[in-house]
Parts: structure tokens; C-alpha cells; sequence
């Protein structure tokens, strides 16, 4: 399926992530790699724009985290970056420039890219959210199946099926896609470039890119 590869989803000069994405396909294949890769790579940061604030914690000295936020390691946070109150970040974790992890929203094995926006009771969790892309209030990210199995990502248009071989996999959310308020996203989903998802969906399997999501029989192009 091409539409979920990397390339097809995400604009890789806009995250300091990049060298996760070299030599795999889809952006599923990285999240097994995401602790490993920022415990390789924040010791590499410079240490005149991050300071490590805890183990395995790295803030940029421009980015602002409220005293309330919880954060735990491994964790890099980038220039200009918004954590605010009561933000509770698990591990890791990457946090893009200028991105916004807001009020009582829960990380996980996740990958934000630059200008992410979850600021409201968000909880995204084995993730990857692409440039500028935005959760609205109470949007979540589900990452297990009911049943406990392994993970396929399927695009119910085409009877396309990709196994993950994982047992957790939330969504891979492409550049530009905003996601409407108290809407549930699948484990499995994916969601291609500049889409919008109508408030209160439940969203699965693999979504078009420039479209907009009514509900899973109502799927349209923008114009």
C-alpha cells in the first residue's frame, strides 16, 4: 500500500527524528526503535541549546514545560516546544519544535513532528504525528485491539491488508490532517496528508490523503 509509506505521510525535514525513518517502509516498522534511538541521539545533542533535566530527559532552553507536567525518560522536547499543565509524558517520547502537549494529555512511544498540536485531553500513545497535524479536544489514539491481537493495518477500499507483527500500533497521522474533537482513532490507522476527521468518529483502517472523513461509508475528496 503505497499510500502508507513514509514518504507518502510525512515531510521528514520537519522532525529531529529523521535517522529513525533511514531504511524501513512504513512508519509502524520504528516504533519498536523509539527508546533506543533517543537514548542514541540525546547524547548527541548540543549541550549550549539542550539541557538534560533529568535521566534521559532532554529539553531545548527555549521550550516551556509547566511545573505540573510529569516526564519521564527517554524524552527529547524541542526548540519552542509547549508542555503544560498536568501533561503527563511516559517515555519514550519525541516532542518537535514548537509542538504543544497540552492539559491532562498522555504520551507513549510517540513521535511528534514539529508543530504538533494534542493540547487538550489527548492520550497518543505508539503513535507518529505528522508536520502541523492537530487532535481536537478528548481525541484519542487507540493502540490495543479488544482482542489482544496483533495489529494489521487494513484498507477496507482496496481488502489490502499489512501485517504490523505488532501488539501495539495507535495511528500514523500524515502531514496537515486534523482530527475533530472526542474522536477515536483505531488501532491501525492511518491517516494520509491534509485529511480532516470529523468531530466524534471512530476511525479505522486507511484513510485517503486530501479527504474528508464523515464516517467509514462517507469518505470524500476535497475540493
Amino acid at each position: 500500500m503505497d499510500s502508507c509509506k513514509i514518504e507518502k505521510l510525512y515531510s521528514l525535514e520537519n522532525t529531529i527524528a529523521i535517522d529513525i525513518f533511514k531504511n524501513v517502509t512504513y512508519p509502524w516498522e520504528v516504533l519498536p526503535k523509539i527508546g533506543e534511538y533517543i537514548l542514541e541521539l540525546g547524547k548527541k545533542l548540543p549541550k549550549e541549546e539542550y539541557n538534560e533535566i533529568e535521566e534521559n530527559v532532554w529539553v531545548h532552553k527555549t521550550a516551556t514545560i509547566a511545573k505540573t507536567a510529569y516526564i519521564k525518560g527517554p524524552v527529547i522536547i524541542c526548540e519552542g516546544a509547549e508542555i503544560r499543565h498536568c501533561a503527563f509524558i511516559r517515555g519514550n517520547a519525541v516532542v518537535g519544535k514548537n509542538a504543544v502537549v497540552g492539559n491532562s494529555t498522555e504520551l507513549k512511544n510517540v513521535i511528534l513532528f514539529d508543530y504538533v498540536q494534542v493540547p487538550h485531553y489527548n492520550y497518543v500513545g505508539d503513535s507518529i504525528l505528522g508536520y502541523k497535524s492537530h487532535m481536537g479536544a478528548g481525541a484519542i489514539t487507540s493502540n490495543v485491539k479488544s482482542d489482544k491481537k496483533l495489529v494489521v493495518v487494513k484498507n477496507y477500499k482496496t481488502n489490502e491488508v499489512i501485517e504490523t507483527n505488532l501488539k501495539k500500533v495507535g495511528a500514523m497521522i500524515g502531514d496537515n490532517v486534523e482530527v475533530g474533537c472526542g474522536s477515536v482513532l483505531n488501532p491501525g490507522t492511518v491517516i494520509g496528508r491534509e485529511t480532516n476527521i470529523y468531530p466524534l468518529s471512530s476511525v479505522r483502517g486507511v484513510i485517503p490523503e486530501k479527504s474528508i472523513y464523515k464516517n467509514q461509508n462517507e469518505i470524500v475528496n476535497k475540493i
